[in-house]
Formats: C-alpha cells, structure tokens, sequence
C-alpha cells in the first residue's frame, strides 16, 4: 500500500507542477484581458447607476433611474425602433446575398476571382469614407441618385406611384427625410456588408465534399436546386450561425455612417438614432456617463445574448456531416 500511495505521489508531483506552469505562463494574459476587457464592463456597470459626468467632483447614485429612462422616453424608444430596423433589415438580406455571391463565384473557377474581388472592396474600403461619397450621391439636387431617378421621367416609369410623384414634386430629399433615412443606412450596411459574407460562405464552400453532391445525384437529385437544399445548404450549417452571428453583432455597431451623415442629431426627428450613436452622444458629446453606460450595459446584454445562442446552436450540431 506504501508503494502505491509513493507510487501516486511521485506521479502527480510532475502534473502538479506541468499545472503551476501552466497557470504562470497563462496569468500575465489573464491578468491583461482581466484588466482590459473585464474591469472596464464592470466601471460601466457600475456607473450605469449614477449620474456620473466626467470633471464633477462628485456623484449620486440613482439606482435604475437611467434604465427607466431608457424604457420611458420616447427618444429612447426611437432608439431601439432605429436598432432593431436596422438589425432586422440588414441582416438577413446581406446573408441572403452573401450566400448567393458565395455560390456564383464558387461556380465560376477562376474567373470568380474577379467578382469576388469586386464584391469585397466595399469591405476593405473605409466606411466614413464610403460615407461621405454616398452623401454626395444622394444630394436632392446634384445627386447621382436622383439624377438618374430623373431620366426615367417621360418614359413608361412615369406611371408607377413613386416616379409620377417624383417627376411632379421631385424625388425625396433622401437624408433630410424621416420616412427614408433609417433604409438608405439599411441599403448602405447591406452594401458594405454582404461582400465580407460572402467570403465566409466561400470558405464554407471548400469543406464541402465533392462525394456529398455524387450521393445526391445516386439518390436523384439532379437539379441545382435540389443539391443546393439537400447537400449545400445543410453542410453550410455552421458556417450559417457564424455569418447571422458576426453580421448581427455588426449591425448593432453601427456607427460611422450615422456620424457621418447626420453629427448631431441621429437623423431627421432621429429616425437613424441608433445604440451606438446614443453611446456617442450620450457619453461623449453630452458628458452624461451614467445614461451613456446604461445604454452601453444594454448593448453587451444584446451582444451577449446572441453570442449564447450561437454557442447554444453550435453545440447542438446544426451541420451534416
């Protein structure tokens, strides 16, 4: 028994010490992440109950005074109609489209290269910037937009709705306008976005067995269609849930194109007046950290909730293999 229990010991000394090691090498990076990632939501939170304001001497605790606030006021309720639009609009049309450059370029061999190039530059380009050219685009006077909206007049255009009301009274002022403002951000984000899903569905592509699609056509599957909705699709079950998951996270951060358009308000009657913005403006330009970190608190809440479901998916195996 002596024997054994030296045994043991002489044989969990080494794993004992292989775990310290471990822990030594793995603590200064745990001790930064901590310090940078974590600390900061917990000041935030924190703070989330005050009325805090940077340069003030002091502060008073107010308990869920700001997220009343934020469930209460009407320009908050415009804030989440904005960031839900958003979401809802953008995410699942630049996926759609994502997916369905994905599948053209993949058939395409090396010709695809080009589209695919074509596709991602709106990806690599930066957004303030692409912005600022959209702004000059949508100008209700000078605008590329509505200068070619303007050509269609006098022909057989002229008797759908939206053209004979444009060819009368002009085309809509496209940013100064509540009822259009929230879906030229939307078409935007669409544009900027689908390109880079599209390089992860390309890359979802490549794990698909070639054997898969001969199974299928053994067992008469012989159309496109029928191979896309019995072989592709399922396989592309993983790659699926990270797409939807980065794009949604994507859309509640958006930001550089609401600040570039409309710097001070959010849109017209903040109509465009979404999370980020409020963070900015509540926090930044306004000096109000308290309201500014419950709308932040709110935000990791979003983040967080569908970073769970995309785990909670993920395990559950959503590809065929």
């Amino acid at each position: 028994m002596a024997v054994i229990d030296a045994g043991v010991a002489v044989k969990t000394s080494p794993d004992r010490r292989q775990a310290r090691t471990a822990w030594g090498l793995a603590g200064p990076a745990l001790a930064l992440m901590f310090l940078i990632l974590l600390v900061p939501v917990l000041v935030a939170g924190v703070l989330s109950f005050s009325n805090y304001s940077l340069g003030n001497s002091g502060f008073d605790w107010v308990g869920v005074q700001n997220y009343e606030r934020l469930f209460t006021r009407s320009t908050y309720e415009k804030m989440f109609i904005a960031t839900f639009t958003y979401v809802v609009t953008v995410v699942p049309i630049s996926v759609g489209l994502g997916l369905g450059a994905a599948l053209l370029v993949h058939s395409l061999g090396r010709i695809g290269d080009i589209y695919k190039t074509i596709y991602f530059l709106p990806v690599m380009a930066t957004l303030l910037a692409m912005a600022i050219a959209w702004e000059f685009m949508l100008h209700p006077t000078i605008g590329m937009v509505n200068r070619t909206l303007e050509m269609a007049c006098g022909t057989w255009f002229e008797a759908l709705p939206f053209f004979a009301t444009g060819c009368a009274d002009g085309f809509p002022l496209w940013l100064g306008d509540k009822d259009y403002a929230i879906w030229v951000v939307c078409f935007i984000g669409i544009w900027q976005g689908f390109g880079f899903n599209m390089v992860l569905y390309l890359a979802g592509l490549t794990s698909v067995h070639r054997e898969l699609y001969h199974a299928a056509e053994m067992d008469g599957a012989k159309s496109a269609w029928e191979r896309l909705r019995l072989v592709t699709w399922p396989a592309l079950g993983p790659t699926t849930v990270f797409v939807v998951t980065i794009s949604c996270i994507r859309a509640f951060q958006v930001f550089d194109t609401i600040e570039a358009f409309w710097p001070q308000g959010g849109g017209p009657n903040k109509s465009a007046y979404v999370m980020m913005f409020a963070i900015f403006e509540k926090g930044i330009q306004q000096n109000l950290i308290g309201i500014g970190s419950a709308i932040t608190m709110l935000f990791l809440l979003f983040v967080m909730f569908l970073t769970l479901i995309q785990r909670w998916l993920v395990e559950r195996k959503v590809h065929y293999g």
